[in-house]
């Protein structure tokens, strides 16, 4: 049997990605960023506790322009992952579970990512 003048099956690249299934996507990127800056977090904080010479280095590449842009998006990570967590809960209770609903608080959470990802950026 040949499959040639079949129809192709609908896949990601036909629709359009709508922003609560975006969201979700990032949802599970962000906890994994968090992860990833919690390994690097404990390692800083070895290099506090045993030696000066670590700390020195963890210091310097922090504070490099690479450093500070994962500095950056670990806090956008955690900010995001917040706000959409929030955004379960509020699901969870059983609210807001209309499509419009549920669309409108999507961009609600990446409004308040970027708000208080720059707001508290710009506070340090």
């Amino acid at each position: 049997m040949t499959k040639e003048g079949r129809p192709l099956s609908p896949h990601l690249t036909i629709y359009r990605w709508p922003i609560t299934m975006m969201l979700s996507i990032l949802h599970r990127i962000s906890g994994f960023a968090l992860a990833v800056g919690f390994i690097v977090f404990v390692a800083w904080l070895e290099a506090i506790a045993f030696e000066s010479v670590p700390f020195e280095t963890f210091s310097a590449a922090l504070q490099s322009t690479f450093g500070q842009l994962a500095l950056f998006g670990w806090l956008f990570c955690f900010f995001f992952h917040l706000a959409n967590g929030i955004r379960h809960l509020i699901w969870d209770s059983g609210h807001l579970l209309e499509k419009q609903q549920a669309d409108t608080s999507a961009w609600f959470v990446l409004l308040a990512t970027v708000v208080l990802s720059v707001g508290y950026w710009l506070t340090v």
